[in-house]
């Protein structure tokens, strides 16, 4: 059974009473998890709320009871690696061990320009990147003292206590699709794979490379859990989705198809995870047979609960 999870952009105007209305709405809807970008902007004007993603975080430890939930994810330019690895513990053990600490290597050049952190080039970022998972992996999983001298980071006979209450640690998730960089790390570091924006198919294609390079790492396939991450387009019934779908009219390619042609057309160009409760359910059940054990999809309607509601009610109970 493939299972659910909503993934927010959280500097696209998260607030707080839009946070918890979300967090209530997921955690008693029958949702796996609830996850969230962390960005201090977007890429581009203007600039919106953006709820800062470790406090948002605590507030799921505390306030939720059956979602597990995460950065999707935490980029290690901005985010220094032993305090993230500390707080990552904390809440992790605050939640009864819901927390998934999702890490990336950054990539959106106007935040760091903005709040003066140092992006680099991407071979620096994913240089920064490795030695980051190395501090955090070693300072969750180790229970004695860990010392490490890198380039961008040290560590002098460093250990976290208390020390995490979970076996093994908090789980780590690593996101992305490269072949030469990211699916390697997974392999040496993560307990989850998160694949982003990719077809049924390219993910397992991914999923089959991560089997290789797990064994070549001396772990077994089964050792890292496959996710996937897309965006979500859902109508209660056709009418609600063509007016959903109406951006995509703009196309001259789009304007005369009907709306199930359209859906058809858009998923085949892998756009978003699009449709009616019955459609969508076919295409999560593709990703299900590809191999992604958990799909999370990005819901962008922060105030429209009862939507989010009616996707629950209408796609999860036919997954089960």
């Amino acid at each position: 059974m493939v299972k659910v999870s909503i993934m927010i952009e959280g500097q696209m105007g998260m607030n707080w009473p839009y946070w918890k209305q979300i967090a209530a709405t997921v955690d008693q809807s029958g949702f796996a998890g609830l996850f969230r970008s962390d960005h201090f902007t977007n890429p581009n004007p203007p600039d919106l709320d953006s709820l800062e993603m470790i406090t948002s975080l605590t507030y799921l430890a505390d306030r939720t009871e059956n979602i597990h939930f995460g950065p999707l994810v935490a980029p290690i330019s901005f985010r220094e690696p032993t305090l993230l690895a500390r707080q990552a513990a904390a809440i992790d053990d605050l939640s009864g061990g819901r927390m998934i600490l999702g890490l990336g290597a950054g990539w959106q050049e106007r935040e760091h320009h903005l709040f003066g952190h140092a992006l680099g080039d991407i071979k620096t970022r994913m240089a920064r990147f490795e030695e980051g998972l190395e501090v955090v992996t070693r300072l969750i999983r180790s229970d004695e003292p860990v010392t490490f001298e890198g380039r961008f980071f040290q560590l002098h006979e460093a250990i976290l206590l208390p020390r995490p209450q979970r076996s093994g640690g908090t789980r780590i998730l690593i996101g992305g699709n490269g072949v030469k960089r990211t699916l390697p790390l997974v392999a040496r570091y993560a307990d989850i794979w998160n694949g982003v924006f990719l077809s049924p198919q390219d993910f397992q294609e991914r999923s089959k490379l991560l089997d290789n390079l797990l064994q070549q790492a001396g772990r077994q396939p089964g050792a890292v859990q496959r996710t996937a991450m897309h965006g979500l387009i859902f109508g209660r019934d056709m009418a609600e989705l063509e007016s959903k779908l109406s951006n995509f009219r703009q196309d001259a390619a789009f304007k005369h198809l009907s709306t199930e042609d359209l859906v058809a057309r858009l998923v085949a160009d892998n756009k978003s995870i699009i449709g009616t409760a019955e459609q969508i359910v076919s295409q999560l059940r593709a990703y299900e047979e590809a191999g992604a054990e958990e799909v999370m999809l990005q819901w962008f309607d922060f105030d429209d609960m009862e939507r989010l509601r009616a996707f629950a009610t209408s796609v999860l109970p036919q997954l089960s």
